[in-house]
């Protein structure tokens, strides 16, 4: 507990110097579209509803939870799809909690019959609030006797809240997608002590893959051929870069994806995908040195429902990708 409560001061206060890697994330990249890239919303031929769930390092005291809800849907009103999100995150069994409401607008752009770009903007109302219960200080440790002291530090405002504006593209054609993301363009400050500002750093999220059907299947409908779908995504904030190497393999209704990314995990993905549902889970085995504290890894669900689909001929293109 004491070990969790010290760790989550560092993420929390370290900010005040230097911040790396703010952002929680989830290990099924593509069954949370909205959260990769808001240019998403609306991408199907359906309202599409979306449940997330990870669960980190729950072999270490003050893991990480975190999960999202969201919903999204082309709305011919206003030649556009629009979408809602919402993420709670808990660090340090509660010690910073995290919750974040967003409305996004994605415009679709037919550049020909075979090629279609949608834009995105999103903003975002963020909550940040640290419980000082459970926090340590230098201060309050007494070589023998541990932390028994009061401490000197002073929390002006335990309670954070800011605006926040996300924008992104993706591109795509009947068999290859790809994607940019730029997430806290507006950098919001987000420190909790009195002194120098510290800003939310810029999050950006690249992503390519393709879906490539094999053999005799390859004119099937969707939910009965089989189907191999490689896939690069990475992401970078501030100085911190993860890489993802994936691929997925889709037979009928059964998927399965193996990720890794550069230094740090492997993740393997199992799922089951219909016409309107889909439930996903995937398990991240640490593989750098952190394997000694964290050996439980990460543990991830997905939920999705589609909803208000149509058999009508559209006059946009839906994007075909990963499930998960």
């Amino acid at each position: 507990m004491m070990k969790s409560s010290l760790l989550v001061i560092g993420l929390v206060f370290g900010g005040v110097t230097n911040c790396f890697a703010q952002d929680p994330h989830f290990s099924q990249f593509y069954s949370n579209p909205l959260y990769l890239n808001p240019a998403f919303a609306g991408s199907t031929g359906c309202g599409r509803a979306a449940f997330n769930a990870r669960y980190q390092w729950p072999a270490v005291d003050g893991d990480y939870k975190t999960i999202s809800a969201s919903y999204d849907a082309q709305v011919d009103a206003v030649k556009g799809g629009l979408g809602v999100l919402l993420l709670h995150d808990q660090a340090g069994l509660g010690t910073l909690a995290t919750t974040r409401l967003s409305g996004i607008y994605s415009y679709q752009l037919e550049v020909s019959s075979n090629f279609t770009i949608r834009a995105a903007l999103e903003a975002t109302y963020e909550n940040r609030r640290v419980d000082r219960s459970k926090l340590y200080f230098g201060d309050q440790i007494d070589p023998r006797y541990g932390f028994i002291y009061p401490t000197a530090e002073n929390i002006a405002n335990p309670s954070k809240s800011f605006l926040d504006v996300q924008a992104g593209f993706i591109g795509y054609t009947d068999r290859l997608y790809f994607g940019f993301a730029a997430h806290h363009l507006t950098q919001p400050q987000q420190n909790f002590l009195n002194g120098p500002a510290s800003n939310l750093s810029r999050k950006y999220t690249g992503h390519i893959g393709a879906m490539i059907p094999l053999g005799s299947n390859r004119y099937m409908v969707k939910e009965e051929r089989t189907v191999i779908s490689p896939n690069i995504l990475f992401m970078m904030q501030n100085k911190y870069l993860q890489v993802n190497l994936g691929v997925y393999f889709q037979s009928g209704p059964l998927v399965a994806g193996l990720w890794y990314r550069n230094n740090d995990a492997g993740i393997a993905m199992l799922g089951i995908q219909k016409e309107k549902f889909k439930v996903g889970y995937s398990y991240d085995f640490t593989i750098s040195k952190l394997n000694n504290n964290t050996s439980a890894g990460a543990h991830e669900i997905s939920i999705g429902l589609n909803v208000d689909c149509v058999d009508k001929q559209r006059n946009y293109r839906m994007l075909d990708c990963p499930a998960f």
